[in-house]
């Protein structure tokens, strides 16, 4: 039995510690103190071998400069997103703190909830290094089927990206636009964030399987995911900040909708979706951007 510690006790990091109990010793921390008998100081957890980290990525650098100790860990990022304020994917933040072969990161389809209740998900861990990989997978449950990749900017994209096209989902919901356009719009994001991808380096079967299509049809068709609930809320007119009010979670595509609005901005990359949902998020109405989409 491996002994895991899970940082960050959000609904995610719930269902996550909850899924690696069943073949491991899990405890977990968080800047919240919880109720939880398997619940430890930061000190305590960072002393694992193995560690989960779900801090939101708008957040995760602050929290490493302040708060990470290595020594020997390896660790499995959970969350997704692209720092808004520098422009950096996450290994690239992760990786001043920790060598890369110590690195991996979970992508795909994975609602906590249905996580937490021992649903069927298939899920893949990236990492540069294979052997990291393959031991991060041994720890999952049985409910969870892993798969291993090496393309780790790919699946780092796709995960932070899918989360803007929810967005723009919710948005075309809350509008009522119909199931031809949540079709039509859904399927050029992944064309669109495929593009942006290959401008990094990334491989297109990444964005064809479960860290790409997967996620994206997952995150951008329900209201269980909080980025599709706040486009609900910005297209019944309400701001950024009361749409996250309103649903009570952090929502990573709205820092993800900045950071790739700048990057674009530097790097001549046409995105024309993510493009439309950051004018939103700074105010432009929703009709007003479905029609420039149309028109462009």
């Amino acid at each position: 039995m491996v002994r895991v510690g899970v940082i960050g006790a959000g609904k995610w990091g719930e269902a996550l510690a909850f899924a690696m109990s069943e073949k491991n010793e899990v405890v977990i921390t968080s800047r919240t103190p919880r109720d939880w008998s398997n619940f430890k100081t930061l000190s305590e957890v960072l002393e694992c071998e193995y560690l989960i980290i779900t801090v939101p990525a708008q957040e995760i650098g602050e929290w490493l400069q302040s708060n990470f100790i290595f020594s020997g860990q390896k660790v499995l990022v959970a969350s997704k997103g692209i720092e808004a304020s520098s422009g950096k994917f996450l290994n690239e933040i992760y990786a001043a703190y920790l060598p890369n072969e110590n690195l991996a990161f979970l992508s795909g389809p994975s609602f906590a909830s249905e996580v937490i209740s021992s649903l069927p998900t298939a899920l893949v861990i990236n990492s540069v290094s294979l052997s990291t990989a393959e031991e991060f997978a041994a720890l999952f449950p049985s409910f969870i089927r892993t798969y291993l990749s090496r393309d780790v900017i790919g699946a780092e994209i796709a995960g932070a990206y899918k989360n803007v096209i929810a967005i723009a989902a919710g948005i075309c919901e809350g509008l009522a636009l119909g199931h031809n356009a949540a079709a039509s719009l859904i399927s050029r994001g992944l064309v669109e964030m495929e593009r942006f991808g290959r401008s990094y380096g990334a491989t297109s079967e990444t964005f064809l399987g479960l860290s790409g299509a997967g996620d994206l049809f997952l995150t951008a068709s329900s209201s269980m995911s909080r980025n599709y609930r706040v486009g609900l809320g910005l297209a019944r007119g309400m701001s950024k900040d009361a749409a996250c009010t309103e649903i009570g979670e952090v929502s990573e595509g709205i820092g993800t909708a900045y950071a790739l609005h700048e990057i674009a901005r530097q790097k001549g990359i046409y995105l024309p979706i993510a493009a439309e949902v950051y004018a939103i998020l700074e105010g432009k109405p929703p009709r007003q951007s479905l029609k420039d989409l149309i028109e462009r």
